[in-house]
């Protein structure tokens, strides 16, 4: 079902608004530009503070109510926002959308982790569903589970590799679909910690990226793992990913600890001797995760900070470097090949060559604070997804 746009007007902003099933896409076009610019683009911090500043950018909010916003993808006029409660399809030019949910009967769960392209498919990788892969031209939806050779039904990330293989991130481990052959059940394969004999340290994989060379890494609970010629290899924090939890105790601020409800998530950080730390801190816990052009593998970690591996050693980023907080939820590269770093407490840009960070926050345009997706759209603009909506930053 199209759902119509309602226009109001509200002083000198646009607001499109839009009851979608108890919940609502808002979009406020403003014309102003985020606080503290000057005109090179990058603010100076505001006396007093410890960050490095904000954009000039404009800025644009699209509320989606008491939801996250965990994935996004751009492509052309198109933008999919997938949150807790569906996938929104927007349109860049007529503000038209459509939200594709259990109700409207395209997904098994409304909890959207992930989205990709594959040729004119759209991928969603799903909290409890599976993942849904949506026929765009023929507006047509299917479903593929465990009985079609999918690891698990919670699916964090997907990307093709060069030999046209499709390899998708759950928390059972790692599938490989061979030539993207989704509806061949021959084509998959599960790697995961029994049949690698511990090269994937552990089965929960959030995230995987593919790196210049064709080998793949991938983004575990219990460490970064990298698969190359049929060979797996894997780093822990013992050799060097993620801060030591002296150098980051001071700063760590949110208090969201799995292990304090989850068995599991104890057990992880008992196998490490943190028992004793009852804050969110698992350096081991590799939350996000992208590749560079140079080869660069950066880790975004649970309390640990922001990781930089070369293949050789780490480096790690922690908010007494500049970074805006010690957990970071998603890692993006945008067309210019600026990294940018979502944490749990605002926005980062990596200066390349400084060493540093340019840090947005609220006050510089960003919905809220909490940054768990980013996609970059036609025009350049950098759209960024938190809880309860969605921050176009333009002019970056």
């Amino acid at each position: 079902m199209q759902h119509k746009r309602k226009l109001l007007i509200v002083g000198a902003a646009a607001v499109v608004l839009a009851l979608v099933a108890g919940a609502y896409w808002l979009g406020t076009q403003q014309s102003g530009v985020a606080p503290h610019a000057d005109k090179s683009g990058i603010a100076a911090a505001p006396a007093g503070a410890t960050g490095t500043g904000a954009t000039n950018a404009r800025f644009a909010h699209f509320r989606v109510g008491n939801r996250n916003v965990k994935a996004m993808y751009a492509d052309g006029e198109t933008v999919w926002v997938g949150t807790s409660g569906g996938v929104i399809r927007y349109h860049l030019g007529s503000e038209d959308y459509k939200l594709y949910n259990v109700d409207s009967h395209s997904l098994l769960s409304n909890g959207v982790f992930h989205l990709n392209k594959l040729g004119d498919q759209l991928l969603v990788g799903t909290y409890g569903g599976g993942l849904s892969v949506f026929d765009i031209a023929r507006d047509e939806w299917k479903n593929i589970n465990i009985p079609d050779g999918l690891a698990d039904q919670f699916v964090y990330d997907s990307k093709r590799a060069p030999n046209g293989d499709l390899w998708i991130a759950t928390w059972s481990g790692v599938n490989r679909v061979a030539g993207a052959r989704l509806a061949d059940a021959k084509a998959w394969t599960i790697f995961n910690v029994a049949n690698t004999h511990g090269g994937l340290p552990n089965d929960w994989v959030y995230a995987l990226d593919i790196a210049p060379d064709g080998s793949l890494w991938f983004a575990t609970e219990g460490g970064l793992a990298h698969f190359q010629n049929g060979a797996w290899t894997h780093w822990q924090h013992e050799q060097g990913l993620g801060a030591a939890y002296e150098q980051v105790k001071d700063d760590i601020k949110f208090n969201s600890d799995p292990a304090q409800v989850s068995r599991h998530h104890a057990q992880q950080k008992a196998d490490q001797g943190l028992s004793n730390v009852n804050v969110a801190f698992n350096p081991n816990y590799v939350v996000s995760l992208k590749v560079d052009k140079n080869g660069i593998v950066w880790c975004g970690t649970w309390g640990g900070g922001l990781a930089r591996f070369d293949g050789k050693q780490f480096r790690n980023y922690t908010a007494k470097d500049g970074l805006p907080a010690n957990h970071v939820f998603s890692l993006f590269i945008d067309p210019k090949n600026q990294l940018w770093i979502g944490t749990s407490h605002g926005l980062a840009r990596f200066r390349v060559g400084a060493d540093g960070f340019n840090v947005l926050r609220t006050q510089d345009g960003l919905f809220a604070d909490n940054v768990f997706s980013m996609t970059s759209a036609r025009d350049g603009s950098l759209w960024v997804g938190s809880f309860g909506g969605v921050a176009k930053l333009a002019g970056l």
